[in-house]
């Protein structure tokens, strides 16, 4: 892990350090091009295919229902199965509290507006698959659509060897009372939910983590369809920041928590103690080689580094230029940064609240902005699965009230039908 101090760094060392790259391979891009515009012309038959190719299965159905959902989820071992009841539990009931109606505000005398949600009608889910299955995004994605009130929730997610599914995923359908999962993975399933096949229809938004396949599909079909998607996406990452109060074991288990989802991974550590970052480095060492996927999480570690610090206050200034996914306050003042927070995707406040907490069972939501992005883009929460529509409601008075101020603007922009739509109004009103 490379070490630099941040007096010494220039704004530009700064703004390197803190950059990103979108995932912008052109193979990568041309592969995914290709994928796209085969399930958009072929559909079914697309899906099928890459099936068999990618995931080496045959697939006579591309979906499971409410029958073998219930029956996969049924060899669901206890203790997992209530580990997901409780996940779910705190997910639900942070999210839930996120649904408020606003109020009506009379802007001036009988000039009524306000603001109504309404729930995005179709909505797909891509929970990714394969060699690790992730119950914890379902609950994460799904949750929040259904307390929105979409009215059809499409769930992808690619086939394991048997051409079904695991059956945390299935137990995960069966609580949330969703009653079809489709067998596709990767790009094909995102091109499906894009633009519709002749099993799968076409959704308004997509949402879901995956990998450089389904980030590029994701943003080709947000430029050639009228299909939304969560947010831009990228690998994923976490910044510390630890003072002396901090404890070195822990620091290194957060680090690496991120380093082994991948070699792309960013795990940064920043510290106003030379002596904290020499203990965490040497406690990665030590941790290292007890994890099954040490050999990625090495890697992105050597891709990671620390920033020394001379104050808190410039740690946080870091921090936001940065605008980490995950920012974890390793300290026992956190209280007095949390007001120098102003770009951050999630937060978690103190020594014993790891990142894992939110990723799994804490409530929050673990889909979150990435490569800087935090900086524009909030986590998934209900708003993202609904639209706000404005309402107004003009009376005899308000008509009256308001009318010369439209009249005036409009006629100063040379719009005369404007003011027309008021004026004969007004006219009426005084019996012309």
């Amino acid at each position: 892990m490379k070490i630099y101090r941040y007096s010494d760094l220039s704004k530009q060392d700064v703004d390197k350090l803190c950059l990103r790259q979108l995932e912008d391979d052109f193979s990568i891009r041309e592969s995914v091009n290709t994928i796209v515009t085969e399930v958009r012309n072929s559909g079914d038959a697309a899906l099928r295919q890459y099936a068999l190719d990618f995931d080496r299965v045959k697939l006579d159905v591309l979906y499971l229902d409410k029958a073998e959902l219930q029956h996969i989820a049924a060899a669901i071992p206890a203790a997992e199965k209530v580990a997901i009841d409780t996940a779910y539990a705190n997910i639900n009931k942070f999210h839930a509290a996120q649904i408020s109606n606003e109020a009506r505000i009379e802007t001036m005398p009988g000039v009524t507006c306000w603001r109504e949600s309404r729930a995005i009608e179709r909505v797909g889910l891509y929970i990714p698959g394969g060699t690790a299955v992730l119950p914890s995004t379902f609950l994460m994605l799904a949750t929040p659509a259904k307390l929105a009130g979409c009215k059809e929730i499409m769930v992808c997610s690619p086939p394991q060897s048997d051409g079904k599914t695991n059956c945390y995923l299935a137990y995960c359908a069966v609580l949330l009372g969703i009653d079809r999962i489709w067998m596709a993975g990767g790009a094909q399933a995102i091109a499906a939910m894009a633009y519709g096949t002749e099993s799968i229809p076409k959704v308004d938004k997509i949402f879901g983590p995956g990998n450089r396949y389904v980030t590029q599909a994701k943003q080709l079909i947000q430029g050639t369809t009228l299909t939304a998607i969560d947010m831009p996406a990228g690998p994923s990452e976490v910044l510390v920041y630890a003072d002396e109060t901090a404890i070195p074991s822990f620091v290194a288990s957060d680090l690496l928590a991120q380093a082994e989802h991948g070699i792309d991974s960013q795990a940064i550590l920043v510290s106003t103690s030379t002596q904290m970052i020499a203990d965490t480095i040497q406690q990665i060492e030590i941790q290292l080689e007890a994890l099954p996927r040490k050999d990625i999480a090495r890697k992105a570690i050597a891709n990671s580094y620390a920033i020394i610090v001379d104050s808190a206050a410039q740690g946080m200034e870091f921090s936001n230029t940065y605008a980490p996914e995950h920012l974890i306050l390793a300290t026992e003042a956190y209280a007095s940064l949390i007001p120098l927070i102003s770009n951050a995707g999630s937060v978690f406040l103190g020594n014993l609240t790891p990142e894992s907490a939110g990723d799994y069972a804490s409530g929050t939501n673990h889909t979150l902005p990435t490569s800087g992005f935090a900086k524009a883009y909030s986590g998934v929460s209900v708003d993202s699965f609904i639209k706000k529509i404005t309402f107004q409601h003009i009376s005899n008075k308000g008509l009256a009230e308001i009318g010369p101020t439209v009249e005036l603007l409009a006629n100063a922009e040379g719009l005369q039908a404007h003011k027309n739509a008021i004026t004969i109004r007004l006219q009426a009103q005084d019996g012309y």
